[in-house]
């Protein structure tokens, strides 16, 4: 009998090394811990840091990477047990605080989903969306300066690459997925360096001189410390002063770092656009600078007729597939004129004129030139 019992015991736990931890990636399973968390200085207990029981393979892994990366209280508790070391000296954030802001990617909210060897950007239509912990973060082999080490994208067929650059994570489920909400836009289309215009992302923008930049940006990286090109994260992340790196979460629409009144009719102010005025001169747009009604438009002409209008209702952030500076116009308030046209064209080489054809704040536009 204490033979088949010893028998029994052992063959349940070679089942349970054989079995796949949620999210962890094949090279891991190898025994291959590197980066941060192998680091004895940090988990002296190694694996059995993250790893203890089957809560994670049940449950997902949200929860015990925010025993670390939540309040300092569950960070205490994992210090007194001897599971990491004391944090004096390392710049813990809590994760947990972002994730629970009215903004957020939704980890908390939609758990257990993550499949080891999904396929990302989704194929499958009806595939339920998620973002998890570990779609963004390879636990065992991330780095401080490489934070997406160990991450692969997918390339042409089946061959897949590293990670290197933050918008290529985001494009995993932000570009091309089958699942994409109604509301969503294939962000990988908008900032295509092929475009007529875009923010910097993947590239230095289509225009050589942006004439409303604030130091250190440039639109051209001409000198040392010039800014030319910018990540997802700088729009899109913690609005909170010293808040952890990454798009956790924010009290801003959009998970936005800063605010932006993308309704009609809001009076223009430096917190009405003060992710614009992050990079953006104001005194250069309300100064028309750039385009001569600049200031008309977002701040109206002081009559009930016309209160002003979003930078929204003009220019997307993230780039236009049709028009030069952005100009991509929202349709909830801008609408085809007495044509039925709905344009507009530029003149010129940089040199700020153009024209529109369109209807908006009561006015025909057949086109009007400036």
């Amino acid at each position: 009998m204490k033979k088949t019992w010893r028998f029994v015991k052992l063959a349940v736990f070679v089942l349970v090394l054989s079995l796949p931890l949620v999210g962890v990636s094949h090279a891991a399973q190898k025994g291959k811990l590197t980066g941060l968390h192998g680091d004895k200085n940090i988990l002296p207990r190694s694996c059995r840091a993250c790893h203890r029981g089957m809560k994670m393979s049940i449950s997902g892994e949200e929860r015990t990477c925010l025993r670390c990366h939540g309040s300092s209280a569950d960070r205490h508790t994992m210090e007194t047990a001897g599971y990491i070391t004391n944090s004096a000296g390392r710049d813990y954030k809590n994760i947990e605080a972002e994730l629970r802001k009215p903004y957020s990617h939704p980890v908390l909210e939609i758990s257990g989903v993550h499949q080891q060897r999904e396929v990302l950007p989704e194929e499958l239509v009806n595939a339920k969306r998620h973002s998890e912990c570990i779609d963004c973060h390879e636990p065992h082999q991330l780095q401080k300066n490489a934070p997406y080490r160990g991450i692969s994208k997918r390339g042409l067929g089946s061959f897949r690459t590293d990670v290197t650059r933050e918008y290529e994570l985001c494009y995993k489920c932000h570009a091309d997925s089958a699942n994409l909400p109604a509301d969503s836009t294939n962000k990988h289309e908008e900032f295509r360096r092929s475009n007529p215009s875009f923010h910097p992302v993947e590239a230095e923008g289509a225009n050589a001189y942006v004439i409303s930049l604030k130091t250190p940006y440039s639109a051209r990286k001409e000198r040392p410390g010039d800014v030319s090109t910018i990540s997802c994260s700088d729009c899109h992340g913690s609005d909170s002063n010293g808040g952890p790196k990454g798009p956790h979460g924010s009290v801003y629409p959009g998970l936005l770092v800063d605010n932006y009144d993308m309704d009609s009719g809001r009076r223009e102010s430096p917190r009405a656009y003060a992710l614009c005025y992050r990079c953006h001169e104001r005194n250069s747009i309300l100064g028309n600078e750039s385009f001569p009604y600049h200031a008309l438009h977002i701040q109206g002409n002081g009559t009930r007729d016309f209160p002003g209008t979003s930078c929204f209702t003009c220019h997307d952030a993230h780039g236009s597939r049709t028009n030069q500076y952005l100009i991509r116009f929202n349709e909830d308030v801008v609408e085809p004129n007495s044509a039925g046209d709905l344009k507009f064209k530029a003149q010129g080489v940089a040199s700020r004129h153009g024209s529109c054809a369109l209807s908006c704040h009561g006015v025909d536009h057949e086109p009007k030139s400036y």
